[in-house]
């Protein structure tokens, strides 16, 4: 999916909410941001660092198996989806342990 104002291609990400895992906070960006539900992963399958609010932001990563994508989602008026292959995917987004996430997060089959 690609940033809010579609600049970049990204993950989706947020704020751990209180009451919340990281991981059912996880799903719930998932949903707002990109649209799609399904079964998130207890697991953390990767994390990264990056610049925000004068300092560094750690995202930590969860793997959403997709059981459901919406035609209508809160942010789908701001951010626009796509369907990729890992490997594709990978080479949109911008930070390179980004791209690792996404291609160790899948099976060697299924990269291309």
């Amino acid at each position: 999916m690609t940033s809010n104002g579609g600049a970049r291609w990204v993950i989706p990400k947020g704020i751990v909410e209180e009451g919340h895992s990281p991981a059912r906070s996880a799903a719930k960006e998932a949903w707002e941001e990109a649209g799609v539900t399904g079964m998130v992963s207890r697991r953390m399958i990767g994390r990264y660092g990056y610049q925000k609010w004068g300092g560094v932001c750690t995202v930590l990563v969860y793997r959403l198996d997709v059981e459901e994508i919406h035609r209508s989602w809160p942010e789908g008026h701001v951010r626009r989806r796509k369907w990729l292959a890992p490997a594709a995917a990978a080479a949109r987004v911008s930070h390179p342990e980004v791209a690792q996430i996404i291609l160790g997060a899948v099976p060697r089959r299924w990269r291309s």
